[in-house]
C-alpha cells in the first residue's frame, strides 16, 4: 500500500504562526492546478504499481479550490495510479470554506474524511493567530459537515499560545469534547523564524511559552481526551476507536508516498525527494516536463533513525528486532544502558523487541529519539 499527497499552496490570508509554503496570490490558481495534473502524469512510475490506499489534499488551504478543480485532480489520480476501490480521501479545510453546499459536494465527489483547522473556539485567540474565521464559523462548518454525511472528521487545535493561556485551553478542550469529532490533532505553537510571530519575538513584542508550561498544558490535554474516550495513537493525534488516520499512520510506519505540488515531499524507501518551494518556478519547470525536486539518497543510518523517530512517536513503538533483521544493527545492545534507564524512570517499556514510550516519555519524545539515534562510524 502507498499514499498520494497533494500540496495546494494557496491561502486567503497568512496565519501569523505558519511557515508552510503558501501564497495569498490567486492569480496563478489555474496554472497551479494544471501543473499538479502534469506532475501526477510525470510521477506515475514513482510508486511502481503499488496499490494506493490514501489520498490527502493538504496545504496551504485545499478547500479554496473549486469542486471542479478538486474533482479533476482526483479523477486523474484514479486514472493514472493503481487505486484501491475504497481509499481514505482526506481534505484539509478552513471553517469559512465549509458552507452547506460545498460540504455536500465534497461528500458527493468522494471525500470521506475532513480535517478542519479550528485551532481554537476563542475569538480573541483566533484574531491573535490571524485566522480567517471565528468560532461561529467553526460550529457552522462542523454542523454542515455532519449534515452532508461526513462521519470521519478531524479537528485541529493549537496550544501553548500564551503564558496565560491555560484557562482558554480548558474551555477549548471542553468544547472539543462536546462537539465530539472522531479525531483530534493537537499542536504546540512553535515560533518559526520566518513568520510574523518570529519577527515579533525578535522585536520583543511577544514571548515564547516556556517548555514547562507547554508540558503542563499537554498533560492536561492527554488526561482529558483519554477520559473522553480518545486514544493517543501518536504524540499529536487522538482518535475514537476505528478512526485512526490511515494516511498519517502510513507515514509513521514507513509506507511509501508520493508528494505532488510545490514544497511536497516524497519517499520510496530508497530516497527522499522534495519539490521546490516556489509556485512560479514550480509551474515553469513542470511545463518543461521537469520535476523541480532535490533527491536525497538514504544511508543505512537515515533509514534506521527514520524508523526510530516515527515509531517512537506512536503507540506501535519502534521494533528493534525488525531493525536488526533488516539492517544488521543491534540497537538493543547498542543502547542497552539507556533503554534500561528509560524503563526505570517509567519513560518507556520494552517487550518482545519493541520499545514504546509511556505518557511521561511522550512529553520528551524528541529528546529520547535523538538519544537513541544510530551513528554509523563508517559514514
Amino acid at each position: 500500500m502507498a499514499g498520494i499527497y497533494l500540496h495546494i499552496p494557496l491561502c486567503k490570508q497568512a496565519c501569523y504562526y505558519c511557515d508552510f509554503h503558501f501564497s495569498t496570490y490567486f492569480g496563478m490558481k489555474t496554472e497551479i492546478v494544471n501543473a499538479l495534473k502534469k506532475e501526477l502524469i510525470l510521477q506515475k512510475s514513482y510508486l511502481g504499481n503499488q496499490k494506493i490506499n490514501t489520498i490527502y489534499f493538504g496545504g496551504g488551504t485545499p478547500s479554496v479550490l473549486s469542486i471542479q478543480d478538486l474533482e479533476s485532480l482526483t479523477d486523474l489520480i484514479f486514472k493514472t495510479f493503481n487505486v484501491r476501490k475504497d481509499p481514505e480521501i482526506t481534505i484539509e479545510a478552513n471553517p469559512d470554506d465549509l458552507i452547506s453546499s460545498k460540504t455536500k459536494e465534497l461528500k458527493t465527489m468522494g471525500f470521506n474524511r475532513l480535517s478542519i483547522g479550528i485551532q481554537s473556539f476563542n475569538d480573541e485567540i483566533l484574531k491573535y493567530l490571524n485566522r480567517n474565521h471565528n468560532s461561529e464559523d467553526s460550529i457552522k462548518a462542523i454542523k454542515n459537515s455532519e449534515k452532508a454525511g461526513f462521519e470521519n472528521m478531524n479537528l485541529d487545535l493549537i496550544f501553548a499560545i500564551r503564558e496565560n493561556y491555560i484557562d482558554v485551553l480548558k474551555e477549548d478542550i471542553e468544547k472539543f469534547i462536546r462537539v465530539n469529532p472522531q479525531h483530534i490533532s493537537m499542536y504546540s505553537l512553535t515560533i518559526e523564524e520566518k513568520t510574523v510571530f518570529g519577527n515579533w519575538v525578535r522585536k520583543g513584542k511577544i514571548k515564547t511559552v516556556s517548555p514547562d508550561i507547554s508540558a503542563i498544558e499537554f498533560e492536561y490535554i492527554m488526561e482529558n481526551l483519554d477520559r473522553a474516550g480518545y486514544q493517543q495513537y501518536e504524540v499529536s493525534n487522538f482518535s475514537k476507536p476505528g478512526f485512526i488516520s490511515i494516511h498519517n499512520s502510513n507515514y509513521w510506519k514507513g509506507v511509501h508516498y508520493l508528494g505532488i505540488g510545490p514544497s511536497a515531499h516524497s519517499f520510496n524507501g530508497i530516497s527522499r525527494q522534495s519539490n521546490i518551494s516556489n509556485n512560479s518556478a514550480y509551474i515553469k519547470s513542470i511545463e518543461k516536463g521537469i520535476i523541480p525536486c532535490i533527491e536525497e539518497a538514504l544511508s543505512k543510518a537515515d533509514k534506521i533513525n527514520d524508523l526510530l523517530l516515527t515509531g517512537l512517536r506512536t503507540i506501535w513503538g519502534a521494533d528493534l528486532d525488525l531493525i536488526k533483521k533488516s539492517f544488521g544493527v543491534d540497537l538493543q545492545r547498542y543502547n542497552k544502558n539507556y533503554i534500561q534507564d528509560l524503563i526505570k524512570l517509567d519513560l518507556a517499556t520494552f517487550n518482545n523487541g519493541i520499545i514504546q514510550l509511556s505518557k511521561k516519555g511522550i512529553l520528551i519524545a524528541d529528546k529520547i529519539c535523538s538519544d537513541l539515534f544510530f551513528i554509523d562510524e563508517n559514514d
